[in-house]
């Protein structure tokens, strides 16, 4: 009995008789090097697949569209993070690096068929709903995430600005799923802000590692060492997603003298690269705290894994997402694009980043923490008649940072743990320009 081919399997069958025959020839022209053969018969089970659902699907699909699912599909069971980007998503991607766009402000990945968060963006309508890393969404306006590719799932969340949308959530530790409305704004991602926490002692918060963002931490350390001597720094990392990897090497070379801040190895002969950093630590050498918990993924894993290597920084918090692959975009239209995981992250000390995160040096859980007033407690100062103190001594405690216990539980066991460090080894004020000595001498002329 003779099989009727149709033209597309026709097709295929051409196709892959000629790369064989290519393959063949390569081979003989190599001396019989070891190769490896197409999928002979798994490329004709596609085809045959293929025009099943050409031809029996209950709704006509065009060709070009069941292409575009194959490639999907391809890319999908490789990694969470291989993509096949059309046209909107490729415009997303691009415009994340800029730090605008409108949304729901949420930084996820698919697990199991569903929707999970990495991590919520600072000042996003999804962190101001209470959002958490390690959320599971469920379902979008009652439409259910199984089964929708990660690029659906992000176009559903998008939408404009002032529309609303229901999100359901499955959280750990909870029983029963639970819905929130949010509604969508345009997300613009400040990706660094700075402030003190006590004299001396700064903060310092990266949410997301975009193109400037290198700049934008110097230009935030140059502010604060022009308002006052720098005794210690927090850089907190907690619930940043990553970004750009340039960005990741700038920032950690801020602080590093020299060296390796992470380096990749992958199949392509480009994918082997080593990442050094820049000479000179802008904060010559200031003790250094590195927050970082569940949600600080990928750019935010290589930071604190160099500056933990090269012994720069006490990182503490949780352990980190375990995001460790490098994504490659390769444009294949102006219009289109493949995002490719293409190698692995190493820390500069050989420790793989993927599926195992930065572990702290110190391990803190969040916490909410209660503090207990004693201000009704007799102390010496109480006493009729006592001894008044003749030294003038400055307050302990400051404004800045009174209830942080409270609020930030891992932010105050950092400051904490800065000022023990800034007590053990105490830093020498840095002796003023000579310029600026100058002026400093005619002002008190001046005012004698």
């Amino acid at each position: 009995m003779k099989t009727t081919r149709t033209p597309l399997q026709r097709f295929f069958a051409g196709a892959v008789a000629s790369l064989l025959l290519g393959t063949g020839a390569l081979a003989f022209a190599q001396d019989n090097a070891d190769q490896t053969e197409l999928p002979l018969d798994e490329l004709r089970t596609f085809a045959d697949v293929f025009n099943q659902i050409r031809m029996g699907y209950v709704e006509e699909v065009d060709d070009s569209t069941l292409l575009e699912y194959a490639i999907k599909g391809m890319l999908s069971g490789l990694d969470p993070h291989s993509v096949y980007l059309e046209r909107d998503a490729y415009e997303d991607l691009q415009t994340s690096t800029t730090g605008e766009f409108s949304g729901l402000g949420l930084e996820v990945g698919m697990e199991n068929g569903f929707l999970k968060v990495i991590s919520p963006i600072d000042g996003s309508p999804a962190t101001d709903a209470g959002i958490q890393s390690g959320d599971v969404i469920l379902k979008l306006d009652d439409v259910a995430i199984r089964g929708m590719s990660l690029n659906e799932a992000v176009e559903k969340m998008r939408g404009p600005k002032g529309s609303e949308i229901v999100v359901s959530i499955g959280r750990p530790g909870e029983q029963e799923p639970f819905d929130v409305t949010l509604v969508r704004d345009t997300i613009r991602v400040a990706s660094v802000r700075e402030r003190w926490l006590e004299p001396g002692f700064a903060y310092l918060r990266i949410s997301q590692f975009q193109q400037k963002t290198g700049d934008d931490v110097k230009a935030s350390i140059e502010k604060l060492l022009a308002e006052q001597p720098l005794k210690g720094l927090v850089l907190d990392l907690r619930n940043n997603p990553g970004g750009v990897l340039g960005a990741s090497v700038d920032v950690a070379g801020l602080f590093m003298e020299s060296g390796n801040v992470v380096y990749t190895e992958g199949r392509l002969n480009n994918a082997a690269q080593n990442y050094a950093a820049a000479a000179g630590d802008i904060t010559e050498g200031a003790p250094l705290i590195v927050l970082i918990n569940r949600g600080s993924a990928s750019a935010s894993e290589i930071v604190a894994g160099a500056l933990q290597d090269h012994a720069r920084a006490v990182v503490m918090g949780t352990q980190s997402f375990g995001k460790g692959s490098v994504q490659t975009v390769m444009p294949i239209s102006e219009s289109r694009a493949v995002k490719l995981t293409t190698a692995r992250y190493f820390t500069p000390n050989g420790r793989s980043i993927q599926a195992e995160g930065i572990k702290p040096d110190i391990i803190v859980e969040r916490a909410k923490v209660e503090t207990f007033d004693d201000s009704g407690r007799v102390s010496e100062r109480d006493l009729a008649g006592h001894l008044d103190n003749t030294t003038d001594q400055a307050a302990v405690a400051t404004q800045a940072s009174k209830g942080l216990i409270s609020r930030d539980n891992q932010l105050y066991e950092a400051l904490i743990l800065l000022k023990g460090l800034n007590i053990m080894n105490p830093r020498a004020p840095k002796p003023l320009p000579m310029d600026q000595q100058t002026v400093a001498v005619k002002d008190s002329i001046v005012e004698s």
